[in-house]
């Protein structure tokens, strides 16, 4: 597997425009005419776009066909576009109920990397359910400009509550114990957040650079969360002082991880804002959140 070059190193201006321009507040051509003011030789503000960009085939980590899972894409009712769809993966062999986790996406959809996250928790025991908000829009476009656009026209009322319904969806699906964990992608860790003030049977939530929830919804909050943030992220983490004031103020379970050097979306392996050693350590740390809340123990000394 090629991932992407970690030793492009972009002035702080670059990855600021570029933050705007993922979430909607620049389109493409703004991009281009103010990182030109960063280019250098080669490096022209195209080029930067173009390194900017996912590559999903080379960062794919588990075959769509891999043997060890059952994936299929199913529909769900929903009282916020009726139908909704998604991606649900399962181990293709099961011993006992396994737990459940429900992923959401960044605002383009449901893409080739967040079915790949999918896979992943999959493959580690859980019965797994990634939504498509772009489901009433025609689904994920193929590329993640038109995805943005279209993201952009969404009723968010009514995508909230397709997830919402495919949460309860995942929570009667056969073979699952009944413990639900989610976590959530930029959009999707703004969403996840959301959930956990809707969703008392949510035992653990991990938002990853998400807006935090209304702060008067957190009394509403019964799940462990675990905050991923990054480090230098101003739009997010503007907005985690007074989340992480109302938590406190309700008693809710949390731990927050912040590591350095990190740029909002280092999760994301398809891009040069990956940053591996911390996407690593919060993948573990989420993993380790949900075999200690949502796997029965092995043991009672456990």
């Amino acid at each position: 597997m090629t991932e992407p070059d970690p030793t492009i190193d972009f002035h702080p201006g670059v990855w600021r425009l570029f933050d705007q321009y993922v979430h909607g507040i620049i389109d493409r051509r703004a991009f281009l005419r103010d990182a030109g003011r960063f280019a250098t030789g080669a490096m022209t503000a195209a080029t930067m776009l173009t390194l900017l960009s996912p590559r999903f085939a080379q960062a794919q980590k588990v075959a769509p066909d891999d043997a060890r899972l059952i994936a299929e894409f199913i529909e769900f009712a929903s009282p916020g576009h009726d139908r909704g769809r998604a991606y649900l993966v399962r181990p293709a062999e099961l011993t006992t109920a396994a737990p459940l986790v429900l992923v959401a996406h960044e605002n383009r959809g449901l893409n080739p990397h967040i079915e790949d996250v999918a896979r992943r928790f999959a493959l580690e025991g859980y019965i797994t359910l990634a939504p498509d908000a772009l489901f009433p829009l025609g689904g994920y476009p193929g590329n993640e400009d038109d995805a943005r656009a279209k993201f952009q026209t969404l009723d968010q009322a009514k995508s909230r509550a397709d997830f919402l319904a495919a949460a309860q969806y995942l929570l009667g699906v056969e073979g699952g114990n009944g413990q639900l964990g989610a976590v959530g992608f930029c959009w999707g860790g703004g969403l996840v957040n959301w959930l956990a003030t809707q969703l008392p049977s949510l035992r653990a939530a991990a938002p990853f650079y998400g807006m935090g929830a209304a702060i008067e919804d957190v009394p509403s909050i019964k799940a462990e969360l675990l905050v991923v943030l990054a480090a230098n992220d101003e739009r997010i983490n503007a907005n985690w002082p007074s989340f992480e004031a109302a938590m406190q103020a309700n008693g809710v379970r949390y731990s927050k991880l912040q590591l350095p050097g990190t740029q909002h979306g280092f999760h994301n392996d398809t891009t040069p804002r990956f940053h591996a050693e911390a996407a690593a350590q919060a993948w573990q740390a989420t993993l380790d959140l949900f075999a200690r809340t949502l796997k029965p123990r092995t043991s009672p000394a456990e």
